[in-house]
């Protein structure tokens, strides 16, 4: 394994072509699944010289916590339909790696076991953030929020863009409409006092309102991230409303088809917040040079989903922390050829459109094509 596609095309070889449809798949026409690789082959480096360094900064702090690398894991549902260990799997290499790992609410392990595993790997000082859908029962989401306060996750990321389910046309034409027999969503086990029993899937709110994100704010004193907010209207709401940084992130393509590309958004919401929040960019990194250009543009780490899907799928906790250690390498190498030391050197002015000054190919506009 020599790349992040690597992994994709070992893991197909061997894996049930409805759990790859599964991994790959998005909504509709899949135009935005698309997108989000190809805004990052749109755009070139412009690297510095003669400001040579021997060793690269790469570790990032993200609201009080630490990782060596800016690359997040992005909470991805369901590993144990890939491999038997599931999320622990996942957790300890991204523990190996020194990586932060957002834990899925819809995880085949449950929160606490997955803190369990992450932690006698890397030891106490291990960080995982937690996914939360809003439930339409609070009582529930409150339930989930103690039980990931309980397991020692450090903040919450909420994902706002799925009040309804993306129409997932691969799934439709598999059939995938249920976890295989024996998987289940651990994380919504046992959540009420005398109820006891698997839930299969959550629940989506249609409902979804700001209102319910001053509910949670008051709920916890956990920080909060907003995970798929795209408009900086929003961005700027978010921070109103108390959020403490933003996932920006469409679902990989798997929620609203044909909204751009993260990476396009990305200079706009980074001027919308104005450096009050940080912004994790997830979608369409596969490189080392993509995390670059999304740190260039505003980005204070960037988050991946399925590049550990179809690692894991290849051979477990080994390939993910091989996966790991080889962006881990892109990106200092890709720093060093840049003229950078550390990320604080990362500004817009290292970041061109392809074709920028050629006639009809527009203006640069802050790193983007306006």
């Amino acid at each position: 394994m020599l790349n992040v596609h690597d992994f994709e095309t070992a893991a197909r070889a061997t894996l049930d072509p409805v759990y790859a449809d599964f991994i790959a798949g998005g909504a509709r026409d899949e135009i935005t699944v698309r997108a989000n690789e190809a805004a990052f082959s749109g755009l070139r480096l412009l690297p510095r010289m003669l400001r040579g360094s021997a060793e690269r900064d790469l570790a990032v702090t993200l609201l009080g916590d630490r990782a060596d690398l800016p690359i997040l894991l992005s909470p991805t549902a369901f590993h144990k339909l890939v491999t038997p260990d599931g999320e622990l799997a996942t957790a300890r290499a991204a523990a190996a790696a020194g990586a932060l790992m957002i834990v899925s609410m819809a995880s085949t392990v449950a929160v606490g076991e997955i803190a369990d595993a992450a932690r006698a790997v890397g030891g106490d000082d291990v960080s995982l953030w937690f996914q939360l859908y809003i439930q339409p029962d609070l009582e529930i989401t409150e339930a989930l929020v103690r039980r990931a306060t309980d397991a020692g996750c450090t903040a919450l990321v909420v994902t706002v863009d799925s009040p309804v389910l993306g129409a997932n046309e691969r799934n439709r034409r598999n059939g995938l409409n249920d976890l295989p027999a024996g998987l289940y969503c651990e994380n919504l086990r046992d959540l009420r006092d005398g109820e006891s029993g698997h839930v299969r899937q959550i629940a989506m709110s249609p409902e979804l309102s700001w209102e319910h994100i001053d509910w949670l704010r008051r709920t916890t004193s956990l920080p909060i991230l907003l995970k798929g907010v795209l408009h900086p209207e929003d961005a700027r709401l978010a921070v109103q409303h108390g959020v403490d940084g933003l996932v920006l992130s469409n679902h990989g393509g798997r929620q609203l088809d044909t909204v751009p590309a993260t990476l396009e958004l990305l200079p706009e919401m980074a001027a919308a917040v104005a450096g009050r929040i940080p912004i994790v960019l997830d979608g369409g990194v596969r490189r080392g040079t993509d995390v670059v250009k999304a740190l260039a543009l505003g980005a204070s780490a960037v988050g991946i989903g399925r590049p550990v899907m179809w690692a894991l799928a290849e051979g477990g906790e080994k390939s993910v922390r091989h996966l790991l250690e080889l962006l881990h390498a892109e990106l200092d190498d890709t720093l060093a050829l840049c003229g950078a030391s550390g990320l604080d050197d990362l500004t817009p002015e290292l970041v061109r459109p392809a074709g920028w000054g050629h006639a009809g190919q527009g203006t640069c506009n802050g790193g983007v094509v306006s």
